[in-house]
């Protein structure tokens, strides 16, 4: 009965902040044309930063899809690779692994900045800053994860060789950040709820959070990214999911408990406080201000420095990337 409560009190924030010119205006049905299909798959990870997309259900059903589910898969480059199979049609993703993944010639579309910053790097003592993880280990999640694929980018930033001084860790069990609470690892680099766990037991000392710090705060994090073929075969489904994210991004600036509460609710997390903190503290609101095409351009420039990826910027954007839908939204919405 509670959870039916609940999701009666967040349709009726949808509707209250419809009605309050909160989005900009109705969606443009009419406008858009005929709804190719009513049925989308969305990739669900782990992590809760990208909570737009969790909470875009009723946004979705008013864009006319009937048919909505989450498919369960790991983040950073395995996320992308799923999307390129065709398990799923859109995943918000880490851009850094979309951009591998399009430069090995796989079929995804970026479409939009999602939301800024959401890693945070947690030291030991002793150690300050990123130069100073040479010759310690670093707990990630994996090899081909969002957080290697970052880390290791900031580390060529810096001067460093990823591969030659760094010490990587990886392990299912015990998880990297437990392994960096019990003392065994000298760094970790997390993704909401990672980062809150370990502030509420006062574990570490952050030396990087990529909300704040330069000049990785000025460029998008997360990316909205389709299946190519999904994007050319169905335009106006395409939009309509992306208008549902960006207006539940909106959501999360505007109703921060509404939407931390429908998160727990829907079971993405089980720490309301974990989830209100994760609002609060991410920048969700730079969607309309920041150039999705400048965060390509600088992280495609970081991994071939890195030598993750042979293609130039250009080549990426020109192969990977589609501004339409965005730009059209941000016209409709007053952006």
């Amino acid at each position: 009965m509670q959870r039916v409560q609940s999701r009666r009190r967040f349709l009726a924030t949808l509707s209250a902040a419809g009605g309050a010119g909160l989005f900009g205006g109705p969606a443009s049905h009419a406008q858009d044309g005929r709804l190719e299909t009513t049925s989308i798959r969305i990739a669900k990870i782990g992590g809760i930063c990208i909570v737009p997309q969790y909470v875009a259900g009723e946004l979705l059903r008013a864009e006319g899809f009937t048919d909505i589910s989450y498919v369960a898969t790991d983040a950073g480059v395995p996320a992308a690779l799923a999307l390129a199979r065709g398990e799923v049609d859109f995943t918000a993703n880490f851009s850094p692994p979309l951009i591998i993944t399009i430069d090995a010639g796989e079929p995804i579309t970026i479409l939009a900045g999602e939301h800024v910053g959401c890693f945070e790097l947690f030291a030991r003592e002793g150690i300050r800053g990123i130069p100073d993880l040479k010759g310690k280990t670093v707990g990630v999640q994996g090899l081909g994860s969002s957080q290697y694929t970052f880390l290791s980018g900031m580390a060529a930033y810096v001067g460093l060789d990823p591969a030659k001084d760094i010490r990587w860790v990886t392990s299912v069990s015990p998880k990297p950040m437990e392994l960096f609470a019990d003392g065994k690892i000298d760094a970790f680099l997390g993704f909401p709820p990672e980062p809150q766990e370990l502030r509420a037991r006062n574990i570490g000392h952050v030396i990087f959070n990529s909300a704040v710090d330069r000049p990785w705060s000025q460029y998008f994090c997360c990316m909205l990214a389709g299946h190519r073929d999904y994007v050319r075969r169905n335009p106006v489904a395409t939009k309509r999911f992306v208008r549902a994210i960006v207006k539940a991004t909106d959501l999360c600036v505007a109703q921060p408990e509404r939407v931390a509460q429908r998160v727990v609710d829907a079971g993405f997390t089980s720490r309301y406080e974990h989830a209100l903190s994760t609002l609060k503290e991410i920048p969700y609101g730079r969607w309309r201000e920041y150039d999705p095409e400048d965060t390509i351009r600088f992280y495609a420039l970081r991994l071939r420095e890195s030598g993750f990826i042979r293609a130039t910027p250009n080549r990426i954007l020109a192969d990977g990337t589609d501004w339409r839908f965005l730009n059209e939204i941000k016209r409709e919405l007053k952006g």
